[in-house]
C-alpha cells in the first residue's frame, strides 16, 4: 500500500487515520507534522514572552527584535509549508491534470502572493 493516498469521500491517510477535508489527498506536510507543531509551539512561547515584555515596559527596541525573531520563525514554518504543499499535493494534482491540476496552481500562486505582501 502507498503511503498517501486519496479518498474522495473521509479523506483519510493509511498511516495514520488523519483527515485532509474538502482537499482530497493527504496533507503534504503530513511527514513533519511534529516538527512543525513543535516550532509552532515555539513560537507560541515568543509570542507569549513579547506580550510579557510590554506588560513589564521593557525597552522598545528589545521588543522589536523578539517580534522579529519571531517574524522571520513564522515565515520559516510559511516556507517550509510551502515547499511540502509545491511537492505534493501541486505535484500530484499536476501530474493528474485536468481542472485540479489548474486550480491547486492557482491556489499555490495565491499563497505565494499572500506570503510576499506579509
Amino acid at each position: 500500500m502507498s503511503e498517501r493516498t486519496e479518498h474522495t469521500d473521509n479523506h483519510q491517510t493509511e498511516a495514520d487515520g488523519a483527515t485532509h477535508a474538502g482537499h482530497g489527498t493527504t496533507p503534504g506536510y503530513l511527514q513533519r507534522k511534529a516538527d512543525y507543531a513543535r516550532r509552532m509551539k515555539r513560537i507560541e512561547g515568543q509570542v507569549k514572552g513579547i506580550a510579557r515584555m510590554i506588560e513589564d515596559e521593557k525597552y522598545c527596541i528589545d521588543i522589536l527584535t523578539q517580534v522579529s525573531a519571531v517574524t522571520k520563525a513564522l515565515q520559516a514554518v510559511s516556507l517550509g509549508l510551502l515547499d511540502e504543499h509545491m511537492s505534493h499535493c501541486v505535484l500530484d494534482a499536476a501530474q493528474a491534470g485536468g481542472p485540479e491540476s489548474e486550480a491547486k496552481l492557482k491556489e499555490a500562486s495565491d499563497a505565494i502572493a499572500r506570503l510576499v505582501r506579509s
